[in-house]
């Protein structure tokens, strides 16, 4: 059963823009094994985090470094949710993210959908 959907787009120029602006924001925002990604993918894994809090219903409180998002060449990106994000899941009765991440002509964007 589909619990919820979500959906982002982000201008990777602008999103870099930022990062570059706001001390600090990059080590906010992303887990460590995510911060070091070229720009496209880094604003593909915003995308993510924005969509996956969508499709979550968007509840306050929910922590950028509760959710990484990680992908192997030839798979399926996927998610590894702790804390807030891991409690908004079971909340739901969410047993499984699927996430799809793309990024071309300076826009990147994901969906994810909360299968329960």
């Amino acid at each position: 059963m589909i619990v919820g959907v979500g959906t982002d787009v982000v201008d990777v120029a602008r999103f870099m823009a930022q990062v570059g602006r706001t001390p600090g924001l990059r080590t906010r925002l992303f887990t460590p094994e995510e911060r070091d990604l070229p720009p496209a993918s880094l604003a593909a894994r915003f995308a993510a985090k924005e969509a996956i809090a969508k499709a979550l219903g968007a509840p306050v409180g929910m922590r950028w470094h509760d959710c990484t998002v990680t992908r192997e060449v030839g798979a399926a990106p996927t998610v590894r949710a702790t804390g807030t994000v891991a409690a908004r899941m079971t909340e739901l009765g969410v047993t499984r993210l699927h996430l799809s991440l793309s990024h071309d002509a300076g826009i990147a964007s994901a969906t994810c959908v909360a299968e329960g």
